[in-house]
């Protein structure tokens, strides 16, 4: 039996290595390794490698999180539409709007057709839709009340009006699609 230097487990006669800590118990010609440090640089705890390791993948995460963060556009300039000829039209960050014009109660489902904003209300309403300048837009608005008055949506980009639609049946509903 051989007794590791390192850690004082008993390990088999013919192991090279201690089989409790894996500390060389004999080299490659079978001569026994006596109980001094190695010159070696990597001569240090398992902890401190681990420490080591894991500041390095910190310091790695840190860079990348910098640069990644340094070199995105802002929200204002990805609203940005470039056209073919290079020159660069500046928008709003929502040009989007929709106006629902009614004297009675009203649901409406408006804004991207894949993240449809739920709202109701009563009377008159203007919303400012999440939709970037490029994006599909979809209304569906509807009465609620059953009301004999005219139930009139318009959907405005950078203020001016894109699509209207108006209706004066007693269950009307509009629906407009933009950019379709």
């Amino acid at each position: 039996m051989v007794k590791c230097p390192r850690c004082g487990y008993e390990n088999s006669s013919t192991a090279v290595y201690c089989d409790n800590c894996t500390y060389l118990l004999s080299d490659s010609d079978g001569n026994k390794i006596k109980n001094t440090k190695r010159e070696s640089s990597w001569n240090m705890s398992i902890g401190k490698k681990i420490v080591i390791v894991l500041g390095i993948i910190v310091i790695a995460f840190l860079l990348f999180s910098f640069v990644y963060n340094s070199t995105q556009p802002s929200n204002q300039d990805s609203l940005n539409i470039v056209s073919d000829d290079g020159s660069n039209h500046q928008t709003s960050s929502y040009p989007y709007k929709t106006v629902i014009q009614y004297g009675g109660s009203w649901y409406a489902e408006m804004g991207d057709p894949n993240y449809l904003v739920k709202e109701s209300g009563y009377g008159n309403k203007r919303f400012t839709l999440d939709c970037a300048a490029w994006e599909r837009v979809s209304l569906d608005v509807q009465k609620q009340d059953y009301g004999e008055g005219e139930l009139k949506v318009q959907l405005l980009r950078n203020g001016e009006v894109v699509a209207e639609n108006s209706t004066t049946q007693s269950n009307g509903r509009i629906v407009i699609n933009y950019n379709y």
